[in-house]
C-alpha cells in the first residue's frame, strides 16, 4: 500500500500544489482523519487520477463540474486551483460553470463562479 500512497501523493501534489497538499497530509498525521486522508490519497489520486484514459485537464473539467452539481464549495475552490494548474484558463473554468448552470441550476453556477473569482484574485495577489 505504501507504493499506492506515494503514487497518489505525487499526483495530488502535481495537481493541487506541493504546499497545500503537504499541509493537509501533515495536519492529518495521528489525527482522527488520518485514515481518510490515506484512503483519499491512495484511491482517488493513486488509482483514479493516475489512470491514462483521461488527461489531467479533462479530469479537472469533470471534477469542477461535479463539485458544482454537488455544491461542495470548499473542495471546488481547491479543484479550481488544480484546474488552473492543469492548464485550464479562467475563461475555460467559467465556461464549465456556464454549462453547469443549464444542468445544475443557476444558484450552483453562480456560487462556483464566485469561488473562481476568489481564486483568480488570490492568484493575482500572490503573483
Amino acid at each position: 500500500m505504501e507504493e499506492r500512497f506515494k503514487k497518489g501523493l505525487a499526483m495530488r501534489k502535481q495537481v493541487l500544489g506541493e504546499a497545500p497538499v503537504s499541509q493537509r497530509v501533515e495536519a492529518s498525521r495521528g489525527a482522527l482523519n488520518a485514515d481518510l486522508q490515506q484512503l483519499l490519497t491512495e484511491f482517488a489520486w493513486g488509482d483514479i487520477w493516475s489512470r491514462p484514459q483521461l488527461g489531467l485537464r479533462e479530469r479537472s473539467i469533470a471534477t469542477i463540474a461535479m463539485l458544482t452539481a454537488l455544491n461542495r464549495s470548499t473542495e471546488l475552490k481547491t479543484h479550481i486551483e488544480g484546474a488552473l494548474n492543469n492548464g485550464l484558463s479562467m475563461e475555460e473554468v467559467a465556461e464549465v460553470f456556464l454549462q453547469a448552470a443549464v444542468y445544475c441550476g443557476f444558484p450552483a453556477a453562480m456560487t462556483s463562479m464566485r469561488l473562481a473569482r476568489e481564486v483568480a484574485a488570490a492568484r493575482s495577489a500572490s503573483a
